[in-house]
C-alpha cells in the first residue's frame, strides 16, 4: 500500500504543476477570447475601418434605401429609427454600416449651397468658397461638435443606472445629427429659397414672419428628430429633456416677430461677410 500511494503521488504530482495558471489582470482569458473592454474596442474600430473603406465604393451603398430615409424624415421619423433597431439586432450596432445617406447629404448640401450663391448673386468663386465654408464648417465641424456633446451628455447622465454595461455609439449620435440636420437643410436651403428675394427680405412684417416662421419649423424638426434618436434608445432614461428647447425656441420666435428681427437677413449678411 505504502509503494502503491507513493506511485499515485509520483504520478499526479507534475500534472498538477502542467496546469496552466491565469492571471486576473491578464487581457487574454483562458480560452484565448479578449476581455470584454478589448474586445469592444477591436470591433469599433472594425466597424469604422469598414463604414470609411464603403465610403469610396459606390456600388455597395444602397442609395435607394438612403432614399427613403430622407423621404420618412419628414413624413415619419419614428419609422427610421424603427430601422436602427432592425440593425441592432441584425448586425449588433446602433450607427450606420453604409454611408448612402452621408453621401446624398453631401450632394443636397453642395447643390442648395449653389442655389443660395445664385439667389444671394455670387460669383463663381464666392459661391466656392461659400461651399467650403458650409460643408466642412456648418456641415462637419458643427456636427462633429454637437455628436461629441450629446455622445458625452447621453452616456454620463442618461444611461439607466441597471443598463451601465450598455452605452451609447458615438457614431449613432452622429448619424442622429445627421437625420436631424437633413429637415433643416431642405428647409432653410432649398425652400427658403423660392421666397428669399420676393418676400422674406423685402423689410415687411410679411416678409420676416414667413422667414421666421420657416425658421422655427426647420430647428423645431432638429429638435424633435434628435429627440426620437435618443428616446428609440430603451437603456435611456429621461430623453424628453430633450424637447426642453421648444420653450426658449417659440420664445425666441415671439421676440423676433415683436422686434423686427428677420433671421434669414442675419443669415444672409452672414454668409456675405464670410466670402469676402
Amino acid at each position: 500500500k505504502f509503494l502503491q500511494n507513493t506511485c499515485k503521488r509520483n504520478v499526479f504530482l507534475p500534472s498538477r504543476k502542467m496546469l496552466p495558471s491565469t492571471s486576473v489582470n491578464s487581457s487574454v482569458q483562458g480560452n484565448g477570447v479578449l476581455n470584454s473592454r478589448d474586445a469592444a474596442r477591436h470591433t469599433a474600430g472594425a466597424k469604422r475601418y469598414k463604414y470609411l473603406r464603403r465610403l469610396f465604393r459606390f456600388r455597395q451603398m444602397d442609395f435607394e434605401f438612403a432614399a427613403w430615409q430622407m423621404l420618412y424624415l419628414f413624413t415619419s421619423p419614428q419609422r427610421v429609427y424603427r430601422n436602427f433597431h432592425y440593425r441592432k439586432q441584425t448586425k449588433d450596432q446602433w450607427a450606420r454600416d453604409d454611408p448612402a445617406f452621408l453621401v446624398l447629404l453631401s450632394i443636397w448640401l453642395c447643390v442648395s449651397t449653389i442655389g443660395f450663391g445664385f439667389v444671394l448673386d455670387m460669383g463663381f468663386f464666392e459661391t466656392i468658397k461659400l461651399l467650403l465654408w458650409v460643408v466642412f464648417i456648418d456641415c462637419v465641424g458643427v456636427g462633429l461638435l454637437i455628436a461629441t456633446l450629446m455622445w458625452f451628455i447621453s452616456n454620463k447622465y442618461l444611461v439607466k443606472r441597471q443598463s451601465r454595461d450598455y452605452d451609447v455609439e458615438w457614431g449613432y449620435a452622429f448619424d442622429v445629427h445627421l437625420n436631424a440636420f437633413y429637415p433643416l437643410l431642405v428647409i432653410l436651403h432649398f425652400i427658403q429659397l423660392f421666397f428669399i428675394n420676393h418676400v422674406i427680405l423685402t423689410d415687411t412684417f410679411i416678409g420676416y414672419l414667413v422667414g421666421n416662421t420657416l425658421w422655427l419649423v426647420a430647428v423645431g424638426y432638429y429638435i424633435y428628430v434628435t429627440f426620437l434618436g435618443y428616446s428609440a434608445l430603451p437603456f435611456l432614461k429621461n430623453t424628453v429633456i430633450l424637447l426642453y428647447p421648444f420653450a426658449p425656441l417659440i420664445l425666441l420666435y415671439g421676440l423676433s416677430l415683436a422686434l423686427g428681427w428677420n433671421f434669414t437677413h442675419t443669415l444672409c449678411s452672414f454668409y456675405k461677410y464670410r466670402v469676402k
